[in-house]
């Protein structure tokens, strides 16, 4: 269907501002936004982002002030039982540090914007630890995946994929076809039913709809009021908009909330205008080497762009990591090989490392998970020995694991500062704190968001800057 035909029958938007939303906010409230891979960070800016969730962590995110706080716990990576441990032990920590800071903590799940993840694993886990650290269980869960900057919306409950006018159903498209998290229902009513393998029925989910969003944040805020507790409320989305409706009925809503997202909630829920995109000139290079794109993303869109980068810059030097050589005894040699073709390539200019496109999955979703963690750590080694011969002057990650690993266990940054957005809405730049890769320039790319050339004009910001 074409979107605008999608869209034709639905009322205007509200016109609400972020200043609106922002006037909103309770000053001692803060959201923890658990990120279960980077690129939730992409349509946010000046924000503290941690890798690591001691309490020292968190204290000094706290002390900030700011108004979120990502924690990347990565657990779109993981099987069930460590994502699950991951997220009770955020929540400890979090609550831990909030108290001592005078804090009022609402938990943000950040998940993917094409449904993929441990749904609904993690929200009943942070329902269950909030409840047993002696807080206030939430009442509602609310599931807002859209994600309007890249193309993803959600009308009348049904989620979408809208890439050249055409608005795909999301169950229809490659990443419901996922090896681990796939899934068939487009209407996210059916996908919480399916995915609670029929735990929660399909009309026991509430339809927090467009048109009622489109009456205005009362009359949000009067339907969630009138919901029961332990109510799943899938919420409509097309626009900016109708998110800092959503936000500011939570924002008055005296019940507590959890939230299971995608990327640009949590700008809409703080008040936060869409950044502008961060130019060269605001880039600080620690030296004049080239810089390393890194492409670990297997889905369709991230091969597109990756043939676009090498049609616009053919001269640019591609490595690649053979996936099969990483996964058996062959990964030793490899790496050394790999590495310092790279690191030699890296003093001519920028430098493409990417493994090899041919997908390597096991027998089952848990074998091809285990398979995607080796290859991924082959390319956090690959970036270990590189970094240590001859350190890039900045880095791309493309792909929500490979720059999560990239960024925790390669670079190792336990804090950083997300600057902004390296396109409008999408592709988030991050300013290293700590480890080895303060001064380099560290690139969150996700594999699903952009269009075919935008990987290629964010290398060209970076690598062309003066």
């Amino acid at each position: 269907m074409h979107v605008d035909a999608l869209l034709a029958p639905l009322p205007a938007p509200v016109d609400i501002s972020a200043e609106q939303v922002r006037a909103a906010l309770d000053s001692q409230g803060v959201l923890v936004v658990l990120d279960d891979d980077p690129t939730g960070t992409q349509s946010v800016a000046n924000l503290p982002v941690l890798t690591r969730w001691e309490k020292s962590d968190l204290d000094g995110a706290f002390a900030t002030d700011a108004p979120a706080v990502y924690v990347l716990t990565n657990t779109r990576s993981l099987d069930g039982a460590t994502a699950a441990q991951r997220n009770r032990e955020v929540v400890a920590v979090a609550l831990a540090a909030a108290a001592d800071a005078g804090k009022h903590v609402t938990f943000v799940s950040r998940g993917d914007s094409t449904l993929r993840g441990h749904f609904p694993l993690e929200t009943d886990v942070l329902s269950a630890e909030i409840a047993a650290a002696g807080s206030d269980a939430p009442a509602l869960t609310l599931l807002i995946p859209a994600f309007p900057d890249a193309g993803r919306i959600t009308v009348n409950s049904v989620h979408y994929w809208v890439t050249e006018g055409e608005a795909t159903p999301v169950g229809e498209t490659a990443f419901a076809q996922d090896a681990t998290f796939g899934f068939a229902s487009s209407n996210l009513r059916d996908w919480v039913a399916e995915k609670t393998n029929g735990r929660v029925a399909a009309a026991d989910v509430a339809a927090l709809t467009i048109e009622i969003i489109r009456s205005g944040a009362d009359a949000v805020g009067a339907f969630l009021q009138s919901l029961e507790d332990g109510t799943i409320v899938a919420v409509d989305v097309v626009e900016e908009s109708d998110m800092r409706v959503v936000a500011l009925a939570l924002h008055s809503l005296n019940r507590a909330v959890l939230l299971r997202v995608g990327p640009p909630y949590v700008r809409a829920h703080i008040g936060q205008e869409i950044a502008e995109p961060v130019v060269a000139a605001d880039i600080p290079f620690a030296n004049d080497r080239g810089g390393l794109v890194v492409v670990g993303s297997h889905v369709p869109l991230t091969t597109a762009q990756l043939a676009e980068l090498r049609r616009q810059r053919p001269d640019t030097a591609t490595i690649e990591l053979d996936v099969r050589q990483l996964i058996d005894e062959r990964r030793n040699g490899h790496l050394d090989a790999q590495a310092h073709a790279v690191a030699e390539a890296l003093e001519a200019g920028t430098v493409i490392v990417h493994t090899t496109r041919e997908l390597v999955t096991g027998a089952d979703g848990d074998a091809s998970l285990e398979i995607a963690r080796q290859v991924s750590s082959g390319v956090v080694e690959l970036m270990s020995r590189v970094l240590a011969i001859a350190p890039p002057r900045f880095v791309i990650a493309k792909g929500g694991i490979t720059s999560s690993d990239i960024a925790s266990e390669a670079l190792q940054i336990r804090r950083a500062t997300v600057l902004g957005p390296m396109l409008p809405g999408i592709v988030s730049l991050w300013q290293p704190q700590t480890g080895p890769a303060v001064g380099i320039p560290y690139i969150v790319f996700a594999g699903n968001v952009g269009t075919t050339d935008s990987l290629a004009r964010v290398v060209a910001t970076l690598a062309d800057a003066k």
